[in-house]
C-alpha cells in the first residue's frame, strides 16, 4: 500500500454518488484518503492489497473484489422487468457468450459477467415492487373477466398447467407478444380491458388494475404492463425490507430505498425497458415456482441509538441501520470490507486507526485491517458488510 494507506485507515469514496462498488461495468468508486486527492478507485485498492481491504476471511471466500455493491434507490416511474440470474446459470451464459465472440459492452450481450445477483432494499420512505409470482389460480382471478386476444394467451396457459410450468408458458405469452406483428394492437386491448374493469370499481382487482394502467402509462405498448396480474405487489414502510433472490422475477414501482447486492452486471430484462430484452435467457435463468416475497430477516438492538440489522440467505452481503445519539455510540460489522453511508445528519466513525467525519450524503470505505468499526454522532448511517 502506498504511503498515505500505511496505517490502515476509512478511505472517503467520493463518487458515484447513487452506486458504491468496484465492478468496471458500475463506474468503481474513486476515493479521497484522508488529507489526500481523491481519485484512486476502489477496485485498485482492494486488488493491490486484498488482505488488508477485505481480511483474510472474505478474500479466500470471494477472491480479490468487493463482493457486495451498495446502493440508493429514488424513483417515480418503474424500474425494467427483470431477473438476475443463479450462479451456475450465470458462469453458463457468460461463457457462452464468450465463446460466441460478444465482447463486454456490446449492446446485446446479456452477461457481462459470471456472478449472480441477489439483492436487498430496506425501505427510506413508502416503496413499491412487483416480486414473486402469485399462485396460479389467484392469478387466475385476476384475469377473470378480461376479454382480450393477449389476456386469453396468459390465461389458457394458467388453466391448463395451474403450477410452474402453466407460470412459465404465462410469461413466454408475454414475451412472444412483443416480437408479434399485432403487438401494438394486442396490447391496446388488453390494457382496454383492465381500464373499463377498473372504471366499474372491482375492489379484488382494483390495486392490480391500478398498476396495469399506471405501467402502461409509462411504456405504451409494451406487454410487460400486464405483469401486476402474475406477480405479487409490495409495499415496504420505511425500515421494512424486501429480498429478492437471484432467478426472481421482479421490478420497483416507485419510491426510495437503500439497495445492497451481490457484485454483478448481469440484468436479464423482460419489459418495461427499451434496453436489450434477451427473452431466452431470462426463461432460461428465471424461477417460475410461485412464493410469496421474501423477508430478510431482522434484529433490532438499542434504546436511544437504534440499530437494526438486515440478514438475508445471501453470502454476500448484509446491511445495518444505525440511528444514533451523541454520546451513545454504537458499534457496527467488526471486520471485513465495510461501506457506510450517512442518510442524515453528522456521524463521527471510530477505529483502532482513527476518526472520520461523515455528513449527510457522504459514504465511506472501510477496511478490515482498520479493526472494529463504531459510530457516535446524531445521525442515521447504514453500513453494508459480509456476514
Amino acid at each position: 500500500m502506498d504511503a498515505l494507506e500505511v496505517r490502515p485507515s476509512p478511505y472517503s469514496t467520493v463518487s458515484p454518488a447513487h452506486l458504491l462498488g468496484t465492478e468496471p461495468d458500475g463506474a468503481p468508486s474513486r476515493l479521497r484518503t484522508p488529507g489526500g486527492e481523491g481519485g484512486r478507485r476502489l477496485d485498485d485498492l482492494v486488488g493491490s492489497a486484498p488482505y488488508d481491504a477485505l481480511g483474510r476471511r472474505v478474500a479466500a471466500r470471494f477472491g480479490p473484489r468487493l463482493p457486495f455493491r451498495l446502493g440508493l434507490l429514488a424513483a417515480d416511474r418503474a424500474s425494467a422487468l427483470q431477473v438476475r440470474p443463479r450462479p451456475h446459470l450465470a458462469r453458463a451464459g457468460y461463457h457462452r457468450e464468450v465463446r460466441a465472440g460478444r465482447p463486454v459492452g456490446h449492446p446485446r450481450r446479456s452477461f457481462p459477467d459470471d456472478r449472480h445477483g441477489p439483492r436487498m432494499i430496506v425501505a427510506l420512505g413508502r416503496f413499491e415492487a412487483l416480486a414473486g409470482f402469485r399462485d396460479p389460480r389467484s392469478a387466475l382471478g385476476l384475469l377473470d373477466g378480461l376479454d382480450a386476444v393477449l389476456v386469453d394467451a396468459v390465461r389458457a396457459a394458467l388453466a391448463e398447467r395451474p403450477s410452474a410450468a402453466g407460470v412459465r408458458a404465462a410469461v413466454e405469452a408475454l414475451l412472444a407478444a412483443r416480437t408479434s406483428p399485432t403487438r401494438a394492437a394486442d396490447v391496446a386491448a388488453a390494457v382496454g380491458a383492465v381500464a373499463r374493469r377498473h372504471r366499474a370499481g372491482d375492489a379484488g382487482t382494483s390495486r392490480a388494475d391500478a398498476t396495469v394502467l399506471a405501467l402502461a402509462e409509462q411504456h405504451p405498448g409494451d406487454p410487460g404492463a400486464l405483469a401486476p396480474l402474475l406477480l405479487h405487489h409490495v409495499t415496504l414502510e420505511p425500515g421494512e425490507a424486501l429480498y429478492v433472490p437471484a432467478g426472481e422475477l421482479h421490478a420497483s414501482l416507485g419510491g426510495s430505498g437503500v439497495e445492497v447486492s451481490a457484485a454483478s452486471g448481469t440484468v436479464l430484462r423482460g419489459g418495461l425497458t427499451t434496453a436489450h430484452v434477451d427473452a431466452a435467457a431470462l426463461l432460461e435463468c428465471s424461477s417460475f415456482v410461485p412464493r410469496p416475497p421474501a423477508r430478510p430477516a431482522t434484529a433490532v438492538t438499542g434504546r436511544q441509538s437504534v440499530v437494526v440489522t438486515y440478514r438475508a440467505p445471501a453470502e454476500e452481503l448484509a446491511l445495518t441501520s444505525a440511528r444514533v445519539v451523541p454520546g451513545e455510540p454504537v458499534a457496527l460489522a467488526a471486520d471485513g470490507p465495510r461501506v457506510v453511508r450517512a442518510l442524515d445528519g453528522d456521524a463521527r466513525l471510530l477505529t483502532a486507526a482513527g476518526e472520520l467525519a461523515l455528513g449527510r450524503g457522504e459514504s465511506c470505505f472501510v477496511p478490515d485491517a482498520a479493526g472494529p468499526l463504531a459510530v457516535d454522532g446524531a445521525a442515521h448511517v447504514v453500513c453494508a458488510w459480509v456476514p
